[in-house]
C-alpha cells in the first residue's frame, strides 16, 4: 500500500510555515506518508515559487511540487526549473516550454507517477489537457502502476470529466486553484480517487488567501488594487490517498483541512 498526502494550494509564506508545521507534527505523532506532494505555485506571496521558497518545502517533506496559472509569476524559475528533480509544471504547455509536466518519485522501494496539467474554462489558452494526460501516461505506465494528476482549473466540471476520462488508468484525479476546498472526494467506478479541490494552505482570515481590505475595496470601488497575504490565523488543506501499489487503484480518499493555526507573534 502507498499513502499519499496530496497539499492544496501553499499561498504566500504563512502557507510554506504552515506547511512546514503540520508535515511536521504528523511525523511527531507517527501518522507518516510514502510521498507528499504540495501545489506551490502561490508560494511566493500568492504569485509564483523562488528557489529559496522551493528548498524550504522540499527540506519539510515535499517530494514534488507541482505548479499551475502563476508558474512563470516569477521570472527567476528560468534559472531553476530545468534542473531541480523536485518540481514540474503543467504538462499542456507549448512542447518547448522549459521544464517536465511529469515526474516518478522513487524512495524506499516505492514508486509514485505525478502528472500537472492545466485546465481550459476560464483560463488562458493552453493546449488539451487530456491528450497531455494521454502522452505523458505512455512512459509514467513503464515505470509505476500509481499515478496522481493535479489538474489547476477553474471549473468543477473540467476537473471531473478529466476524473472520468483517466478512470482506471491513474490512481487520482486531484484538483487546485480556486483555494477552495470541495466536499466531493469519491473513488469513481474502475478505481480513481476524485476530488474536485483540495483547498489552500496558508491565510486563513483574508479572502482565498489575500487581505480582505484590499479586495474589498477593489470589489466596492473597481479600483485596481496591490493584494498582499492576509494576516491572523492559517489553515492547512489537503487530501490523504491510499493507492494498492500492484493495481493502481485508489482504495481510500480523505480530505484533510485543519483551521485556526496560530504562530504567535
Amino acid at each position: 500500500m502507498i499513502k499519499v498526502l496530496f497539499v492544496g494550494d501553499v499561498c504566500s509564506s504563512a502557507g510554506v510555515r504552515t506547511f512546514k508545521k503540520v508535515v511536521g507534527d504528523l511525523r511527531s505523532e507517527n501518522k507518516n506518508y510514502d510521498f507528499i506532494v504540495v501545489n506551490g505555485e502561490n508560494a511566493a506571496g500568492g504569485l509564483g515559487i523562488t528557489y529559496p521558497l522551493l528548498k524550504e518545502l522540499c527540506e519539510a517533506g515535499a517530494d514534488m511540487v507541482t505548479l499551475g496559472n502563476h508558474t512563470w509569476s516569477r521570472k527567476e524559475i528560468l534559472n531553476f526549473i530545468e534542473d531541480e528533480k523536485c518540481i514540474i509544471r503543467p504538462a499542456n504547455y507549448p512542447e518547448n516550454t522549459p521544464g517536465r509536466g511529469s515526474a516518478v518519485i522513487e524512495k524506499g522501494g516505492k514508486t509514485l507517477g505525478v502528472i500537472n496539467v492545466l485546465g481550459l474554462v476560464y483560463m488562458d489558452p493552453n493546449n488539451c489537457p487530456f491528450e497531455a494526460c494521454d502522452r505523458e501516461l505512455i512512459e509514467i505506465k513503464k515505470r509505476t502502476k500509481a499515478v496522481l494528476v493535479d489538474i489547476h482549473a477553474e471549473a468543477t466540471s473540467e476537473k471531473c470529466a478529466l476524473a472520468w476520462y483517466l478512470d482506471g488508468r491513474v490512481s487520482a484525479v486531484v484538483g487546485t486553484h480556486t483555494h477552495v476546498q470541495t466536499a466531493d472526494e469519491r473513488i469513481l467506478e474502475r478505481g480513481t480517487g476524485f476530488l474536485s479541490d483540495a483547498g489552500m494552505t496558508g491565510p486563513y482570515e483574508g479572502v482565498i488567501g489575500m487581505d480582505r481590505e484590499a479586495v474589498l475595496k477593489k470589489f466596492t470601488t473597481h479600483i485596481p488594487e496591490r493584494f498582499e497575504s492576509a494576516r491572523g490565523s492559517t489553515q492547512f488543506c489537503g487530501v490523504g490517498l491510499e493507492i494498492d501499489e500492484t493495481t493502481g487503484k485508489c482504495t481510500d480518499i480523505q480530505r484533510i483541512k485543519i483551521v485556526g493555526i496560530n504562530f504567535g507573534k
